[in-house]
């Protein structure tokens, strides 16, 4: 296999702001410390931190007023007590851990606390999402202020003392949530650091440090393959396109097939010719969230030694509307040799994961799951609460994925893909069109994709939640590295 290696233009610096997480046997005296319950173990508040007065106080204004937030200044460290009422199911329950470690993190971050304890009788799974959302809402993106007065650090140090909780365990947790900020820290870097050379560095130096086999096809490369999808939608940039191959295959692999993820990765999106009007360009950076997905996914599917075999496809360009670039009424002839009669300039993501989505039949692939920031329709459909997805001869498949999107709570909402809306793509002059009606763009962006599969494959439009203008609990301004979390879970239960 021939190697066509990017050198980035661009020197990117990003640094991970990973708290230091250890797990400890006993709670210190001298310092600050979280207790963490629920309303069925509040009488087991330790007595050897906490006095008498101080848990008589606690579970008076729990039971009269349903206080469930208790701060103690002893001027050398924080009592902090949290009263979690839980949701009956147990995912729910997760997430409201989440979020309550979400709100002792800003909690320290107000009140400059550097290093914490957590000391709880609750299940090891609520505490390490408790934990989770406290790593989450530490990520920041503030390399480009100049007055470290407007930079909010997190605090440094957790220690967790809890009997079930072992190293591995914060481990595991650790490699998860330094991927998801990987991811974040790419989407968030504007297309002047990161365009398609660039991106497809990034994966190189990733693949260095995991242990991944990296290949990055050039432009001439793509030329040569014929991926006329990449190639069109590149046409309108000074800057060449590329495909990025990342296989991750350890001697212990149990599946004799690869799981393939594919992921969009249209570093910057005008539009093309379509030029996207108002404010709908100025985020268009997290176009190539799909990409830093899958990648990422893999960079810790191989950091944690999960016995598969996968390989990830991330095709990259940005869309321009240059005088070269390609037009509405083209006739684009893909990779497979399907010629696509282009209604609208605006659809280009689904024109690039075409050619890796055909390229990906000559894998033999067991599942193939992609992700892009696909569609409008889709953040429309259900707002920036899930991930819009579509599958295609993978039931089993979609329902694990399900599954593992509960479980982290990054949940996907399944749309039909019925035979019917094959009819929105037809062309009356090509093999198919790459936009189809008015209604329903989610589905008929997905028939589109499907069009070029021939495997159990798996649709997301990760469209509504990859990007946030809105703080909300954990998740901070900017991107979010949704979709990390689920695939590995997903992946560690394959």
């Amino acid at each position: 296999m021939d190697f066509f290696v990017i050198f980035a233009v661009y020197k990117i610096k990003t640094r991970i702001n990973m708290i230091n997480i250890d797990k400890i046997q006993t709670i210190k005296q001298d310092s600050s410390v979280v207790f963490v319950c629920n309303d069925s173990n509040i009488n087991s508040l330790n007595e050897g931190i906490l006095s008498k007065q101080q848990i008589e106080y606690i579970k008076k204004e729990y039971a009269e007023r349903e206080s469930k937030f208790f701060s103690f200044n002893e001027l050398s460290k924080y009592v902090i007590v949290c009263v979690v009422k839980e949701d009956k199911q147990e995912y729910k329950a997760k997430e409201q851990y989440r979020k309550l470690g979400a709100k002792v993190l800003e909690f320290c971050d107000e009140n400059y606390i550097s290093d914490l304890q957590i000391d709880s009788d609750c299940s090891k799974e609520k505490i390490l999402a408790f934990t989770e959302g406290m790593m989450i809402a530490s990520y920041i993106f503030d390399k480009y202020k100049t007055d470290e007065k407007r930079c909010i650090h997190p605090f440094d140090n957790l220690h967790i003392a809890h009997k079930e909780i072992a190293k591995e365990d914060i481990e595991f947790l650790r490699v998860v949530i330094e991927a998801t900020e990987k991811s974040r820290n790419l989407v968030n870097e504007p297309v002047m650091v990161i365009n398609a050379e660039s991106l497809a560095q990034n994966f190189v130096s990733m693949g260095q440090e995991a242990g991944i086999n990296v290949e990055v096809w050039n432009k001439e490369k793509i030329e040569k393959e014929k991926m006329g999808g990449i190639l069109a939608v590149n046409k309108g940039s000074i800057d060449p396109p590329t495909f990025t191959i990342m296989e991750y295959k350890p001697e212990n692999h149990k599946n004799d097939k690869p799981i393939v993820l594919v992921g969009k990765g249209i570093v910057y999106d005008t539009g093309g010719l379509n030029i996207k009007t108002d404010n709908y360009m100025n985020d268009m950076k997290d176009d190539m969230s799909g990409s830093a997905t899958m990648a990422c996914t893999i960079y810790a599917a191989a950091r944690l030694n999960l016995p598969l075999h996968i390989i990830a496809l991330m095709p990259a360009t940005d869309n321009r509307p240059n005088g070269n670039a390609y037009c509405n009424g083209d006739i684009i002839n893909m990779y497979d040799g399907t010629n696509v009669e282009v209604i609208n300039t605006d659809a280009e993501g689904r024109m690039i994961l075409a050619d890796a989505l055909a390229y990906a039949k000559q894998l033999n692939p067991e599942l193939v799951i992609d992700a892009a920031t696909l569609t409008g329709a889709a953040q429309r459909a259900i707002g920036p609460y899930g991930i819009v997805a579509m599958h295609q001869d993978a039931e089993n498949y979609m329902q694990a994925l399900k599954k593992a999107g509960e479980n982290v709570y990054e949940r996907i909402a399944e749309f039909p893909f019925w035979s019917e809306y094959d009819d929105c793509i037809k062309s009356e002059i090509a093999d198919i069109k790459n936009s189809g009606e008015s209604f329903a763009g989610m589905i008929t962006a997905g028939k589109f994709l499907a069009f070029f599969t021939n495997y159990p494959y798996i649709h997301l439009d990760i469209a509504g939640v990859s990007f946030t203008t809105k703080k909300d609990s954990y998740n901070r301004l900017g991107a979010t590295g949704y979709g990390i979390r689920m695939l590995v879970d997903f992946l560690r239960n394959f």
